[in-house]
């Protein structure tokens, strides 16, 4: 087994973290404070405290790492300031350390879609005309251009929006939904509530991060996470619910007028406006191209959806 080290202890940080652990293999968390953040300690787990963007100091940490993973993120609001010097920084503890850099990504690089129909896979262009998208997409360019050079080797595993346990204020489908949802309450959402949608599942997310850490047939390129099958809010708001016991919950689609003025106070609901072409039209990402090359698969729904209403249900103990 081998030494890890992840960067960042959010919902995707913590799963890898944790399923690293499991296997075997000496797990290292770096996070601005040092903690678990609010979540259980894991055994075989250690976390320090440094910023991620020092390129010296991730280095120092990074020594001896098989792979460094990245799974930070700035506060949305932040991203354009904030998310050069990280990738920059991971990439340069990447290359002092010897480890493989793989990248967490999402799909904001490829932008809106002059055909929205049309799945999304891995070739298109990172055509994003947003500072979200145009960052992330910067990001894995930078890691790319050092690959190709010889300097490090890097991979990036990109993953729709995150569903399932653990995720809570970064998903659309739980802070969002789920309290109201489990005592049989109308719930809200961005965008068309019919339009297809892909969920990625957490624990997929961090077994696709494990995989193509050991895989050096995955480096150099990016790959999409396994995903179910696209569904609709309205869709996984039924599923959840009869899980739940509460059907049928109402889902209302949230006033674009509303938004706007709340975005007058509220810096995240503003940055969300360059990302509403999400849920106001298909969305549907195609991970042939991973299931085709490797072994991770996407959990199934159902037991998807019962794992997630287990959770929440435990964390708001209902």
């Amino acid at each position: 087994m081998s030494f890890h080290l992840v960067v960042g202890h959010g919902p995707a940080g913590a799963a890898t973290a944790r399923l690293l652990a499991e296997q075997g293999h000496q797990v290292r968390v770096v996070t601005r404070t040092g903690g678990p953040a609010g979540q259980q300690s894991v055994e075989g787990v250690d976390h320090l405290a440094l910023d991620a963007s020092d390129p010296a100091a991730l280095a120092r940490a990074a020594q001896g790492a098989a792979a460094i993973h990245g799974c930070a993120a700035p506060p949305l609001p932040q991203w354009a300031d904030r998310w050069p010097a990280l990738a920059s920084a991971l990439c340069a503890a990447a290359e002092d350390s010897g480890a493989v850099l793989v990248m967490l990504g999402n799909l904001y690089g490829y932008g809106p879609q002059a055909d929205p129909s049309r799945p999304l896979t891995e070739d298109l262009p990172l055509a994003a005309t947003g500072p979200k998208g145009r960052v992330r997409a910067a990001a894995w360019e930078q890691a790319r251009a050092l690959h190709e050079a010889g300097r490090i080797r890097a991979v990036e595993v990109r993953a729709s929006d995150f569903f399932g346990p653990g995720v809570t204020d970064s998903g659309h489908l739980s802070a969002r939904v789920m309290p109201n949802l489990l005592k049989g309450r109308p719930v809200a959402t961005l965008g068309d509530p019919d339009a297809p949608h892909s969920w990625t599942y957490l624990p997929d997310v961090a077994r696709a991060l494990a995989e193509v850490a050991g895989d050096e047939r995955a480096w150099g390129r990016a790959w999409h996470v396994p995903t179910a099958p696209a569904a609709s809010v309205r869709t996984m708001v039924g599923h959840l619910a009869a899980e739940a016991g509460t059907t049928p919950v109402t889902v209302r689609r949230l006033s674009p007028v509303l938004l706007g003025a709340a975005g007058l106070f509220s810096p995240l609901l503003r940055e969300l406006r360059e990302t509403r072409y999400q849920f106001d039209q298909p969305f549907v990402v195609d991970a042939t191209a991973y299931e085709t090359a490797f072994t991770v698969r996407a959990t199934p729904l159902d037991e998807q959806v019962k794992a997630t209403v287990a959770w929440w249900r435990d964390r708001l103990g209902a």
